[in-house]
């Protein structure tokens, strides 16, 4: 399926608004209230939408801090690699996990409460992962651009 300028209009405004109801959609990206509807089953079922999330505010949970963790295994191989992601998926702090090209393996985007909550992390779980030879962590000051919204 290739996606035409309508189809771009609904995924712009879905990104922003997920729970904008359809009649209101349909009125902005200028289509029928059914054709509206038929068009964004088409693209969950074509896997254009993945899913429907809310976006909630790190501070109101105590999670200010955001760390970016660089990690270098001790080696490349598959059954490492496969260990290291299987277990980094079981740790709640851990927002985001990128296989990377470059100096570091993986890159790692973790919320913490603070400075101390984060070296708790950094020693219970992130230091225990399999195959772990170096980390390098980066806090963030404070966010500059955040965004979930791909261009389309």
């Amino acid at each position: 399926m290739t996606l035409d300028a309508t189809d771009r209009r609904i995924l712009t405004v879905l990104q922003k608004q997920g729970r904008i109801s359809n009649a209101d959609l349909s009125e902005r990206v200028n289509l029928s209230a059914s054709a509206c509807h038929r068009r964004v089953q088409r693209l969950e079922e074509e896997g254009y939408i993945r899913d429907y999330v809310a976006l909630v505010d790190p501070r109101k949970l105590g999670r200010p801090t955001t760390v970016f963790v660089e990690i270098t295994l001790s080696t490349q191989a598959d059954e490492v690699l496969d260990a290291f992601e299987r277990e980094v998926r079981k740790i709640p702090d851990v927002l985001e996990c990128h296989l990377m090209a470059g100096t570091a393996d993986y890159l790692l985007k973790v919320v913490a409460e603070d400075t101390e909550d984060f070296a708790r992390i950094h020693r219970a779980k992130l230091a225990r992962l399999p195959g772990v030879a170096q980390m390098q962590s980066s806090f963030s000051l404070r966010s500059v651009s955040n965004t979930t919204a791909l261009p389309v």
